[in-house]
């Protein structure tokens, strides 16, 4: 798929094409979302139009609800590179600020669906609300619709389990320390990311060198402990092991999020670096000795490798 990302609306007007647009937060871009993008996709072919999926950066409740936003399933570079793996189109990225969030529904409307895009069909899912306080309905963008004349496609949810799929059960579930149950509702592996930095150097010295994420704080980590992972940096993909947690050998130290990629010995630092965990293979445990620990990754190891076969 081809993924343009666009960041901000005046990068993005001026342009004649008609568009077939949707607007979202879209974080975790889970089973709900995918089939919003889907039907973007097929009217794009069909009507002959641009396909574009409008969203925000910072998530809006970071503003709205400053005492409580919500941990982020996806962080931007994690949401584009989802996107780029089941939209082909265009990702326009608005930045979410107190002009914006003090838009009344109508006014964003106008503002930014009307006068800057040049908008034939707007598709939202079920649930959509938008505008000031999210007092904009499904009711208001189908009296907005006939208004202005673009067309309103209104998307059914994805029912798992007889309840819709939505980013709040997804965090619910892996607060509740279900990933294969939320892996089931995101229809993607769970990315965890950032940049490789340095640790204390521990895993070298005991032969399991670790790749140090310096993952964003506002990102919503699985329960502590060990998993099966893969991992991609660059064009590669590796498999190995995960640790999420506090490492007692560095009992001043953050949480950390190191990965052991097998079979893998080369200088990363400074590299993006893609972690997704597969299966949660034990709760993290203290060792008085070095040794101990390593018998424990040995065994670790001789698991995961297991479970890849």
């Amino acid at each position: 798929m081809s993924l343009e990302i666009v960041r901000g609306i005046k990068n993005f007007c001026n342009r004649k094409d008609p568009v077939v647009a949707t607007i979202g937060t879209f974080d975790g871009v889970h089973l709900g979302h995918q089939a919003i993008l889907k039907r973007v996709a097929a009217e794009a072919l069909t009507g002959n139009m641009q396909p574009v999926a409008i969203t925000f950066e910072p998530h809006p409740r970071v503003l709205v609800t400053p005492d409580s936003p919500p941990l982020l399933l996806t962080c931007l570079n994690e949401k584009i590179r989802l996107f780029s793996q089941f939209f082909d189109g265009t990702l326009l990225i608005l930045k979410f600020d107190k002009n914006l969030m003090n838009l009344t529904a109508e006014q964003f409307a106008e503002k930014y669906l009307v006068e800057k895009i040049n908008l034939g069909r707007l598709i939202v899912g079920y649930d959509h609300a938008f505008g000031k306080d999210r007092s904009g309905t499904i009711n208001d963008l189908m009296g907005l619709s006939r208004k202005h004349n673009f067309e309103l496609e209104i998307v059914d949810p994805v029912i798992v389990d007889g309840r819709p799929i939505s980013s709040t059960r997804v965090r619910r579930l892996l607060v509740e320390h279900k990933l294969s149950q939320a892996l089931d509702l995101l229809g993607h592996p769970y990315p965890l990311s950032g940049k490789v930095v340095k640790g204390i150097m521990l895993g070298k010295k005991i032969g399991f060198p670790t790749a140090n994420i310096e993952y964003s704080r506002r990102k919503l980590l699985p329960r502590d402990g060990v998993y099966s992972c893969h991992v991609e940096f660059g064009s590669q993909r590796r498999d190995g092991m995960l640790f999420i947690g506090h490492n007692n050998f560095n009992p001043e130290g953050d949480k950390s999020v190191e990965v052991n990629i097998f079979d893998f010995d080369r200088d990363i630092y400074g590299e993006e670096l893609f972690c997704y965990p597969e299966v949660f293979i034990r709760e993290n445990k203290k060792y008085k000795e070095t040794s101990q620990l390593v018998e424990q990754l040995k065994h670790d190891k001789k698991r995961v490798l297991m479970l890849k076969k």
